[in-house]
């Protein structure tokens, strides 16, 4: 049996807004930055014949405003932004005709959940495709074999009608949609499909992989797809460390399979239309970002970590003392296999679901009264009233 690494990281309590000072040098050298703000200033000047709503020329307007306060080394306040980094990127590879699209997207995301606006649709939604994946990392969910058996009734592939459905009623409503959460989206058999139902429909279309099941066949159907992101989720940089994280995974498999998928998309893909990011939970004080850099630069555009967040325990994690709110309230919303929808995947086994896709429109479980006397219950502090919110440390 593999020997699994030891959790030794303190998971870290998220925290709110807190302005950065920006300085003009870092503007004026940045060619991304500079490009993008080209870009708006074009945007900004003819803005009135643009056909925009009035909702979507006051975040321009303020996106604008932003930029203009960073050029001058001024602070932004909570309810303005610029591009970060990994945004530049994503803005380097999309139609320069999608542009408004996807800053008033990317201005949703970020600040919604921090300025507790809420609006007729979640500006992330998360479609898992299956809940059932065949790795047991010591971090994640499928570690808790209570979920994870067959006989627990948690595990399942989405069908295509119902997922159709989801895709239906969101497209032109949502930009960001991911395909996965508990499960390996790649052992859902209809997962070509689900991506070609897709096309054309979503800016920031992004699968999250555990790339162990990557083959000629589903490396073309990624590649070939409108997916912007694919997220290759792999901890460390060697074969010791990586088995003691992903239980049932075998290294030499995952570095003949990316190798494989980066042939193909050098030699029969542009590069240039897509974000390839390698991700890590850090979970062990011994993981080294560097490291992993150096490792798998060469497969991905991006390699980072994100922090660990105690999901193989959800319901055994000690209550804690957080009262700020929860920005997955505002922000993201899941969808199950089965069309249950849930608010977060920290609570796995959906206590918190009152609704499913297959009877109601994401837009009135949405809004629906349930889900708002859960934000309520988060506004007036009362998060430990509410299980598994006591356990969780997310906030805004």
């Amino acid at each position: 049996m593999t020997e699994k690494m030891k959790i030794n990281i303190t998971p870290l309590k998220k925290k709110g807004f807190k302005s950065e000072n920006f300085t003009f040098v870092d503007f004026k050298t940045n060619k991304l930055h500079q490009e993008c703000f080209d870009t708006l200033t074009k945007i900004k000047n003819d803005i009135d014949n643009q056909n925009l709503s009035n909702k979507e020329k006051i975040i321009i307007n303020k996106i604008f405003k932003s930029y203009k306060k960073a050029f001058n080394s001024e602070e932004l306040a909570e309810d303005e932004m610029i591009l970060n980094n990994h945004e530049l990127l994503e803005f380097k590879k999309i139609n320069k005709k999608d542009f408004v699209r996807y800053l008033v997207y990317r201005y949703k995301y970020n600040k919604y959940s921090q300025l507790k606006i809420l609006d007729e649709y979640p500006p992330c939604i998360n479609i898992e495709p299956t809940s059932v994946c065949n790795y047991r990392c010591v971090m994640c969910y499928q570690a808790d074999k209570t979920f994870s058996k067959k006989s627990s009734g948690f595990m399942g592939n989405m069908s295509f009608e119902l997922f159709k459905k989801v895709i239906d009623e969101i497209n032109g409503k949502i930009e960001a949609v991911t395909l996965a959460s508990r499960g390996e989206p790649t052992l859902n058999k209809e997962l070509d499909k689900m991506l070609k139902y897709c096309e054309k429909k979503f800016l920031a279309l992004k699968l999250n992989t555990n790339a162990s099941l990557l083959n000629e066949k589903n490396i073309h159907s990624l590649l070939s797809s409108d997916l912007q992101t694919i997220v290759f989720s792999i901890d460390e940089k060697n074969k010791e460390n990586y088995e003691k994280i992903r239980i049932n995974g075998k290294f030499e498999k995952i570095l003949k399979n990316l190798e494989l998928f980066n042939k193909i998309r050098d030699t029969k893909y542009n590069r240039s239309d897509k974000v390839v990011r390698i991700s890590g939970v850090k979970i062990n004080k011994n993981q080294n970002l560097d490291e992993m850099k150096a490792q798998w630069k060469d497969y991905a555009d991006i390699v980072a970590f994100t922090n660990y967040q105690p999901w193989e325990s959800s319901y055994d994690n000690p209550v804690n003392d957080i009262d700020r709110v929860c920005g997955e309230l505002y922000n993201s919303m899941y969808v199950w296999w089965d069309g249950k929808v849930n608010p977060c995947d920290f609570d796995y086994k959906s206590t918190l679901s009152k609704w499913n896709a297959k009877d109601k429109s994401i837009k009135d479980i949405w809004n629906s009264e349930p889900y708002n006397f859960l934000r309520q219950k988060h506004i007036n502090q009362q998060r430990s009233s509410i299980e598994p919110c006591k356990r969780c440390i997310s906030t805004s």
